[in-house]
């Protein structure tokens, strides 16, 4: 058993200012889920895109709006929200508040592998 402090945790960049911090899982597919943390800064969009597994992400801080493919339009999210992303639905979000939006997500499967649609995104 580990136990993680999410402090101890480096961070990864991601484009656009967002950071990533995975705090279960590894590069060598060693756990069969990867969890972690994202920090995207206001106007962030992580673009739509899917995974062959379900994700689930919820809310921590901060506001946006997110989209999953089946769902009409654009729904508001903040804390107390959670998306559940069955696999291979187009999905995404964007940060709209004045502060980062913080969100916890799971990958279910012990790789994060990523299809981008760019031609979906506004």
């Amino acid at each position: 058993m580990a136990i993680i402090k999410l402090d101890d945790v480096s961070k990864q960049s991601f484009p656009n200012g967002a950071t990533y911090q995975t705090i279960v899982g590894d590069e060598d597919g060693s756990t069969p889920v990867r969890i972690g943390v994202q920090v995207s800064p206001p106007g962030y969009s992580t673009g739509t895109h899917s995974h062959p597994y379900m994700e689930v992400v919820s809310v921590l801080e901060g506001t946006g709006i997110a989209w999953m493919e089946g769902v009409e339009g654009t729904v508001e999210i903040g804390p107390g929200t959670t998306l559940a992303m069955p696999p291979n639905v187009k999905h995404g979000f964007r940060a709209t508040g004045s502060v980062p939006l913080k969100t916890y997500g799971v990958h279910a499967s012990s790789e994060r592998t990523v299809h981008r649609f760019p031609e979906l995104d506004d």
